[in-house]
């Protein structure tokens, strides 16, 4: 019974979240033969203030880029 667990950034539409979970359960089905109705998905949409990379939170990044770009 595979469990997938994906964390993406907030703000993806209910439609982008279902053809996710569409795709990885396809891929799943192919990659170990599993059942369909046997792989469960897990989505975690996380806030850009919860995320960080080389330790600067995605919204700070997002503002970084934002105030370049109005410069």
């Amino acid at each position: 019974m595979p469990l997938i667990q994906i964390s993406i950034g907030e703000g993806r539409t209910d439609e982008q979240v279902r053809t996710l979970v569409t795709e990885l359960t396809d891929a799943t089905v192919r990659a170990i033969g599993a059942r369909r109705e046997a792989v469960s998905v897990i989505v975690t949409p996380v806030p850009a203030t919860h995320w960080a990379n080389g330790g600067t939170t995605i919204a700070d990044k997002r503002a970084a880029r934002e105030a370049a770009a109005s410069s």
